[in-house]
């Protein structure tokens, strides 16, 4: 199965579908996108009923994670695709992000 995948550079701004973030609670308290769902990968299958519905951008750290949610996603018939570099890639270019701990955020 191919994962449906998109590289950063090729998402709009601001975001014109819902994300879906995979990481830990740590990584999403330290930095996450701004109006994204957190729901940990290990936690996916019991939670799809908070997955946001129609086309949904899946991110985590690095894109490892993100494939794996994607994958899984897409066999249960969800319309998603995996960000290339996730959230690293999300940080370096600058793009915004708010954390829960109220210190700057970043990615963990």
């Amino acid at each position: 199965m191919t994962i449906p995948t998109i590289e950063l550079g090729n998402v709009p701004e601001p975001l014109p579908v819902p994300v879906l973030d995979v990481r830990e609670d740590d990584e999403w308290a330290a930095g996450h996108i701004a109006g994204a769902v957190h729901v940990p990968l290990s936690e996916l299958p019991a939670r799809l009923g908070d997955v946001p519905e129609g086309q949904t951008l899946v991110v985590c750290k690095a894109g490892g994670r993100s494939a794996r949610a994607v994958m899984y996603l897409a066999q249960q018939g969800y319309d998603v695709v995996n960000l290339a570099g996730g959230m690293l890639d999300w940080e370096a270019a600058g793009r915004p992000m708010v954390s829960e701990t109220g210190e700057d955020p970043y990615v963990l």
